[in-house]
């Protein structure tokens, strides 16, 4: 399966990817923004405004830019108070010095970091951040380690549990992007999150995964069936609403 056909993926379940898919934490977006010379932000591949929303709640001045038609349609729905505008992070319609934080909600790993890195770069006014977040299981709890094992990559791959997603993230603004010349020296932070969910909500949350969306019709359906097996036979999941253990990692950089 191609990066690209993965990264398309999410337009055909962007109903879906904004009634489950989670928040972010509100300490980790203020930690991410803390050093920007102020509040413009530019939150990139916004998805259907999660982020946005988290965003617009701490204060800031949101421009919202994603390239898929139908999140971009759920984004305004969710989020009307946002400026929404179609484009991608190798493209901006933004002018140069225009924001001063630019902000990735699960969308970094995405982006061509070759072309997007120059693109950012741009549109950041000096001393502006740039900052990948990230919603991680917390895999220290034994019944998330035994649904990550269970659900297999494609639906919690390296960069979703607390035990992997550094090290799946910390090269993604590295001297090969580009972007040293740009930008200081990356920093990493995870701060508590979680969400409220049931059995069969998150069951829809893990759907909505890339690898999940582009998997064979009946590989996908016997996956799902084995998550919902396994959340039924546990305590911690099996009646009722519970709390998701998470945290929100960032991978902040300033530049230069």
């Amino acid at each position: 399966m191609t990066e690209r056909a993965l990264r398309s993926s999410f337009g055909a379940a962007a109903t879906a990817y904004a009634e489950h898919r989670p928040d972010y934490a509100q300490a980790a977006v203020r930690w991410a923004l803390e050093p920007a010379p102020g509040l413009r932000v530019l939150d990139l591949g916004a998805g259907t405004g999660k982020l946005s929303a988290t965003l617009a709640a701490v204060g800031a001045d949101v421009v919202a830019v994603e390239p898929d038609p139908a999140m971009l349609t759920e984004l305004r729905r969710a989020v009307p108070a946002v400026r929404a505008l179609p484009g991608s992070a190798e493209s901006i319609p933004l002018p140069d010095a225009s924001v001063d934080a630019v902000l990735a909600g699960n969308a970094l790993h995405w982006f061509d970091m070759a072309v997007a890195g120059a693109e950012i770069a741009r549109v950041l006014a000096p001393g502006g951040v740039l900052a990948g977040l990230w919603n991680v299981m917390d895999d220290r709890i034994d019944w998330v380690a035994g649904l990550e094992r269970v659900s297999g990559s494609a639906a919690i791959g390296p960069r979703d549990t607390r035990s992997s997603w550094r090290t799946a993230t910390e090269d993604m603004l590295v001297p090969s992007t580009g972007l040293i010349a740009r930008f200081g020296s990356a920093e990493q932070v995870e701060f508590p999150h979680g969400q409220r969910r049931t059995a069969d909500s998150l069951v829809a949350t893990l759907a909505t995964r890339a690898g999940m969306l582009v998997m064979p019709e009946e590989e996908r359906a016997a996956t799902l069936d084995r998550i919902r097996a396994f959340l039924g036979s546990r305590p911690e999941t099996a009646h009722g609403e519970f709390t998701l253990p998470m945290l929100t990692g960032v991978l902040r950089a300033r530049r230069r």
